[in-house]
């Protein structure tokens, strides 16, 4: 699946922040967004643990963006809730790299390639910059 729950949630979040004044903890986030508390905590960490977000501890602390919208692209943020780039189909980039070894044998590939790379050129040229424009 491209876009799952965590995605959606970690988009959301993003748009939120980058409008708050101050740090959000993920109590207030998660409350204001409805989202549930624990997945959202680790949404944002994941978020932290690539750059896309500062975490600050203590009573005023928080998560704010690490850089201006402009710079953070949705294939960053879907990467790094997701723990990987997201794929439409279980191929690999490679025909080597198959996990089904039957590389050989696909005559889809070419076309499902494609079509992955047109859609990783179309995430990472949409920013959350363009998201809050909308």
């Amino acid at each position: 699946m491209l876009i799952t729950r965590a995605s959606e949630y970690a988009i959301l979040s993003l748009i939120v922040l980058s409008k708050a004044s101050s740090p959000m903890d993920s109590e207030t986030l998660s409350k204001q967004l409805s989202i549930p508390k624990s997945f959202l905590a680790k949404i944002l960490q994941s978020l932290a643990k690539k750059d896309i977000l500062k975490s600050y501890k203590g009573v005023n602390g928080g998560f704010v963006l690490s850089c201006d919208p402009t710079k953070i692209n949705m294939l960053e943020i879907m990467s790094a809730v997701e723990g990987k780039v997201p794929t439409v189909f279980d191929c690999s980039s490679a025909l080597e790299n198959c996990p089904f070894e039957k590389a050989e044998l696909c005559t889809i590939w070419p076309f499902l390639n494609k079509l992955q790379f047109k859609i990783d050129n179309f995430l990472t040229s949409i920013t959350l910059s363009d998201i809050l424009e909308e």
